[in-house]
């Protein structure tokens, strides 16, 4: 039996050490001498991250010595502590729907009513993706990049990306705050001489005829437009993080990415939404500079955050045959190839039995596995994900309610009401599969803590109402050091919780406070997934109560 020590697990990862970053010039306009000390900002290369995840490195972990295996970054708690990559908004406390459909965002949803025409400057066109859009300074609110989807797909798209933004912040992870904006185009003002950048990487100017061009595709109301709004990022941009590996240029960064339990874990969460686009180009890495410090200065530390989710909740490419496949397959994916090929085609694949349902294309919760769900190509950390980093992601999932799923569709502004219960009905049938998935094999208790004199813990699979509150059946045994498990009595309460009542032993009195005769552990069986949650303490006595101090899910 393996002794935990008598301490408290880790919950701050101490990530945000600021650090000094070596100076390079950085000339620009204003100030041809500039010189930023920041890490080397990163351009991620589209075409080779989808070759070298398709073929390169798939290819080179056949010959490298990769056994994979759990990941690193885990607490004894079994959970993932708070860092610069993720925080626990959802583990001790329930978010409301408002915090929820609140996101990242700190003030009012922003509009355009009572600023003047002109008011509202474009100093910067949007460099790369397939959505055009421009940077946008709002007086008195800041910088926000303001995307434009053509009018056929902006309600799945806007949609998409206030949704995704939020269900990923209350997860834990770092989003910009995006908003749906229905504005007048004559409050907009061009900064003179400004270009525009596509993805293969030709600049054309961005002056006022490429503006409306850009906006005649928009969805209209009236004299508005709707646009997309994303708050501007705070603090220096550095580019996309890598999903494997570290950077050099980071001494805090030292967990290789692809072994982070939260990026792996983050594959239920895009399979939710099918966010099949979920590569580096979506993220970004931010350097955050001393308060009242230049952005570009040192010291500091790098922040790291998920963008864009506009391509979720059933976006198509041109060929249907790819739109088919986005959630099931990859966009070269040798093993169907392989499969195909030995079989002369003789399989049915899902997308044979795809139906669309506009806005939302072949968005839906049948045939949807979660245990199979691809995104456009491999992510290195997604592929890593182990059974112990699913039910982890699940357990937070858990927590969301459909009330949560409701007042997020609401946010999205479909105009169709059926298409808003379209969402929310697919939505919340995609959340179901996945919890049944992976909270049915290890346990699902959650949040255990002391209290009272009782071990108590959230059986999240029971609260969540996947299975029938008659498939529950629990039962618990405490083992102390030299003496075999008893039995000990579980109170199951109708709110998800369980509790056992605890004892102190009484000749114990004279042993040290971290002595092996203090430890106990209590192990909890649900009745529904085969292992049980057993939690290590130190009974410290009467006056100083019990220690938790891990938490472990056994298998079996």
């Amino acid at each position: 039996m393996r002794r935990y020590p008598l301490k408290a697990p880790l919950w701050e990862d101490k990530d945000a050490r600021p650090f000094h970053a070596e100076c390079r010039p950085d000339p620009d306009e204003d100030d041809p001498g500039h010189v930023a000390c920041t890490p080397e900002p990163y351009e991620s290369p589209l075409a080779w991250d989808a070759v070298d995840n398709t073929i390169f490195r798939p290819f080179a972990r056949i010959w490298a010595v990769d056994p994979g295996g759990e990941a690193v970054n885990v607490n004894a708690f079994d959970e993932v502590p708070n860092s610069t990559w993720f925080e626990n908004r959802m583990l001790q406390a329930a978010l409301s729907a408002g915090d929820v459909t609140r996101g990242s965002c700190k003030e009012a949803a922003l509009s355009d009513e009572g600023a003047a025409d002109g008011s509202w400057l474009i100093d910067q066109g949007k460099p790369h993706g397939a959505t055009a859009g421009f940077r946008v300074t709002v007086p008195e609110r800041g910088r926000f990049l303001f995307k434009v989807d053509a009018a056929d797909v902006a309600q799945r798209s806007n949609a998409a990306s206030v949704i995704g933004s939020r269900l990923y912040h209350a997860v834990g992870f770092h989003t910009p705050c995006e908003t749906i904006v229905e504005l007048r185009s004559r409050v907009l003002k061009l900064k003179p001489g400004l270009t525009s950048a596509d993805n293969t990487g030709v600049e054309r100017p961005f002056d006022r005829a490429a503006l409306e061009k850009v906006l005649t595709k928009a969805q209209r109301s009236g004299d508005r437009v709707r646009l997309e709004a994303s708050e501007w990022l705070s603090g220096f941009t550095l580019g996309p993080f890598h999903y494997a590996g570290v950077r050099d240029d980071d001494p805090n960064d030292v967990v290789p990415h692809e072994d982070r339990r939260e990026l792996r874990g983050a594959r239920l969460l895009a399979a939710w939404i099918n966010h099949f686009d979920s590569r580096e180009q979506n993220t970004m890495a931010t350097w955050v500079a001393m308060p009242g410090r230049p952005k570009d200065s040192s010291p500091g530390y790098i922040k790291h955050y998920y963008l864009d989710f506009s391509d979720s909740f059933g976006s198509e490419w041109e060929w249907d045959g790819i739109s088919r496949r986005l959630g099931h397959s990859y966009y070269l994916d040798f093993g169907h190839v392989a499969g195909d090929f030995i079989t002369l085609g003789t399989i049915e694949r899902p997308w044979d039995r795809a139906r669309r349902r506009p806005p939302f294309g072949y968005f839906r919760s049948v045939d949807f596995d979660p245990e199979t769900w691809r995104p456009g190509y491999p992510n290195p950390a997604f592929s890593r994900m182990t059974e112990r980093d699913g039910a982890w992601m699940a357990r937070i999932l858990a927590r969301f309610t459909p009330e949560h799923v409701r007042a997020l569709v609401r946010l999205g502004r479909l105009n169709d009401p059926k298409d808003a219960e379209y969402l929310e009905r697919v939505l919340i049938e995609r959340h179901r599969r996945i919890l049944r998935r992976y909270l049915g094999r290890l346990s699902p208790l959650a949040s255990a803590r002391v209290q009272g004199g009782e071990l108590c813990a959230t059986d999240v699979a029971r609260q969540s109402g996947v299975w029938s509150s008659s498939s529950f059946a629990y039962r618990a045994t405490l083992t102390r050091p030299g003496r075999g498990a008893l039995s000990s009595a579980v109170r199951a309460l109708p709110d998800g919780r369980v509790c056992m009542a605890l004892q102190h032993d009484p000749a114990l009195a004279s042993k040290p406070a971290d002595s092996e005769q203090r430890y106990m552990i209590v192990a909890v069986w649900n009745g529904k997934a085969p292992g049980p949650l057993a939690a290590h303490l130190y009974d410290l006595g009467p006056e100083r109560g019990f220690a938790l101090v891990a938490l472990v899910r056994p298998e079996g």
